[in-house]
């Protein structure tokens, strides 16, 4: 099949999870209570907004009865720059007073670095609630944001400029976007766990490439949770 110009395969893990929740005829508030999340997050995975974690995908396939890590789809350069469009037009949501006493009640601030590729470098800070002492869930000394370098991911809504919030780790693991070392550079890239001590490295620039190496050959920086659109 001859791909049209600006074309690229991609997994779209959010558009599947939609795809197969209507299959099964269930609505986002009840997929979300079956999740333990809430409503508002899920419809972000949906629509692309939040790179959902693997053990999200995994409950999430189990539920639904679906494949959700399909890369055989097609997004094109073209649609990319719509769907950024349609969210920079988007109208912001007005929070009620209430919540904002509640949010400022319950939490405090703390300022994340935004770092580029070699985590040497601040970029700038993003302000980010601390509950339980963790931020997003994961230990305060251990979170930062990285700024996107390049291209390289775009069919994964991944642009240079977007800012990806991460955690440091030290393995990988299954289908997760990690920052990482290889080859004597620094990328980020999808990683699927192909087992015998190998793992698939996925990337998209221009059209899906991939490539096999052993799990001692990597050196892993850290793993991406979500990604924030540049607008």
């Amino acid at each position: 099949m001859v791909q049209s110009k600006g074309a690229i395969k991609v997994s779209r893990v959010g558009e599947n999870i939609k795809q197969a929740r209507e299959k099964n005829g269930m609505t986002v508030k009840v997929l979300a209570k079956k999740l333990g999340v809430a409503e508002k997050y899920l419809n972000e995975v949906e629509m692309g907004r939040k790179v959902a974690p693997e053990s999200f995908i995994d409950r999430a396939a189990k539920l639904l009865k679906a494949d959700l890590n399909d890369i055989s789809m097609v997004v094109t350069d073209e649609a990319l720059m719509e769907e950024k469009k349609t969210l920079r037009e988007l109208p912001k949501k007005k929070v009620e007073s209430s919540e904002v006493w509640t949010d400022a009640f319950s939490s405090v601030l703390r300022s994340v670095p935004i770092y580029d590729y070699s985590l040497s470098n601040k970029k700038g800070f993003k302000e980010m609630p601390v509950h339980s002492n963790k931020i997003e869930g994961h230990p305060q000394d251990k979170v930062f944001y990285v700024e996107i370098e390049d291209d390289e991911m775009n069919g994964f809504r991944m642009l240079k400029g977007d800012v990806a919030f991460a955690h440091t780790v030290k393995e990988v693991s299954n289908n997760g976007f990690f920052l990482i070392d290889y080859k004597g550079q620094r990328k980020i890239r999808q990683v699927k766990v192909l087992g015998n001590s190998k793992v698939l490295l996925v990337s998209n620039a221009g059209n899906l490439l991939t490539e096999t190496m052993e799990v001692k050959e990597l050196n892993v920086i850290a793993k991406l949770e979500k990604v924030e659109i540049k607008l």
